[in-house]
């Protein structure tokens, strides 16, 4: 059974919205949630290479949100 875009409908305050890409892109912001834990830190884009290591693959997906 599949899931339903009604699923995904939630409410988000307009000022948490990006209407444009950072100027930088490797400047956007990345939130990193510790399982163990449950702490959040804010790093920059640039750092998710931090995460991967040797043989690990990274997809890019290019659609747009709706």
């Amino acid at each position: 059974m599949g899931m339903k875009l009604s699923e995904f409908k939630f409410e988000l305050p307009s000022n948490l919205v990006a209407l444009h890409p950072a100027e930088n892109r490797d400047d956007s912001r990345l939130m990193e949630i510790h399982k163990e834990s449950g702490e959040i830190e804010h790093k920059v884009f640039k750092e998710v290479v931090n995460y991967f290591n040797e043989d690990d693959v990274f997809v890019i997906n290019n659609t747009k949100a709706f």
